[in-house]
């Protein structure tokens, strides 16, 4: 099966432009397509996982890809698919996050020279003399056309700033720029994305002439990756200092039932043979399932060993024997406790495993809650400095845990 087929097997492709066109150069190796990361964090995060993942796939094919970070568009925020206006970044920060993408991604791309590369739209849109964009890139675009795209419909009963519906014109403008200057000839985004990466492909049209052609393609996977990648207490992110090896596999251990093999199908890189077998599966099988989604998506993050000290600790855990040693960890201090005590409700808080007390009340008040086997039923439950000379492993709900040493 080609590359193309594939990613339409595998459900990653929900709209194309030319698909005579993309099949040929994906198949042949002669896409040189980009990618865009907005450097709002300084950690990328599941939902950016699942592009990385395309990434790879398409370089493995021989295809070219470009990490675009978006340096200069992150000045303003991309608007799609929010309800307010994004925080405004310092330069400081961006380029910070911009340099902790770099690490990040390299763990899923081959770079240099012939390979793939990274460029920052900062380069290039911080440089634009504002009268020249009017005259040049301004002139390609219909407000009325733009103001009819989901990304502006969304926001107009909310109000949209000036400052924001600038942003279809900056990411067509990246397009066009990658075009002149690095030969690329596709681009891949979310579905959310459509409008914008249309721009880009009719801007190349208008500005080069009939001749110059450029591809779109977005994906089903980028939106809902953006949805998998979010839990209650926040995002899944891919630095270990944020998300623990052990956290992430758990995240992918936990999935529903309804997604696993949607998730093994979209993310890991066994055969399609070999998951087309996994269909048939159900009841205890979908748990070997999730076990194998959770170690190959953790091994291509964090690594085979630390995929595999993380199974082995959620198995230890849900056995009831074994070592506990990878199992989330959360340091107190002395300076934690009033009076030789602490509450399970602060704990709790500390390692952010609640986001406010009364959620953690709630939780204990339904049974969600207990200390080394023991349920606890108080929300004014207390520790004291002597509990910790034994280890205390705190269980919320049936699948998390964390463990807490007095330091």
């Amino acid at each position: 099966m080609k590359i193309y087929d594939e990613l339409v097997a595998r459900g990653l492709i929900a709209q194309v432009t030319d698909e005579a066109e993309i099949r040929d150069l994906i198949d042949n190796g002669k896409a040189t397509f980009y990618i865009g990361f907005d450097p709002t964090a300084d950690s990328l995060h599941v939902g950016h996982f699942m592009a990385l993942c395309l990434m790879k796939r398409l370089q493995m094919a021989g295809n070219k890809p470009i990490a675009l970070i978006g340096g200069g568009t992150g000045y303003i925020g991309d608007p799609s698919g929010r309800s307010d206006m994004r925080s405004m970044m310092t330069p400081e920060i961006i380029q910070h996050n911009c340099d902790c993408f770099k690490k990040q991604m390299s763990r899923f791309i081959e770079f240099g020279e012939g390979k793939a590369q990274m460029v920052n739209n900062a380069d290039w849109l911080l440089d634009l003399n504002y009268i020249e964009l009017l005259r040049e890139v301004g002139a390609c675009f219909s407000v009325n056309n733009m103001l009819r795209a989901e990304c502006y419909k969304q926001r107009m009963e909310k109000g949209l700033s000036f400052l924001e519906f600038n942003y279809m014109i900056m990411q067509s403008y990246d397009f066009y720029h990658l075009y002149k200057e690095y030969g690329c000839n596709m681009q891949f985004g979310g579905d959310d994305q459509w409008s914008n990466m249309l721009g880009g492909t009719e801007l190349i049209r208008k500005k080069l002439g009939k001749d110059a052609y450029a591809m779109t393609i977005t994906l089903l996977l980028n939106s809902e990756g953006k949805k998998m990648g979010k839990t209650a207490n926040g995002a899944v992110w891919l630095d270990p200092d944020k998300t623990s090896p052990y956290e992430f596999y758990q995240y992918w251990r936990n999935v529903g039932d309804q997604d696993v093999l949607k998730c093994i199908r979209m993310l890991t890189f066994l055969p399609l043979e070999e998951i087309d077998k996994m269909d048939e599966w159900e009841g205890s099988q979908l748990n070997t399932a999730k076990e194998i989604l959770a170690f190959e998506l953790t091994k291509l993050v964090h690594g085979e060993e630390e995929a595999k000290k993380a199974q082995d600790t959620a198995r230890a855990v849900f056995s009831g024997q074994g070592s506990n040693e990878n199992m989330p960890t959360t340091e107190l201090s002395k300076d934690c406790f009033e009076d030789g005590k602490i509450g399970v409700l602060d704990m709790m808080l500390k390692a952010d495993l609640i986001a406010s007390k009364g959620e953690g009340r709630r939780l204990i008040q339904q049974g969600g809650v207990s200390i080394n086997n023991i349920k606890i039923t108080d929300p004014a439950h207390s520790l004291s400095a002597e509990d910790f000379e034994s280890e205390i492993i705190l269980k919320k709900g049936k699948k998390i845990y964390n463990k807490f040493i007095l330091v």
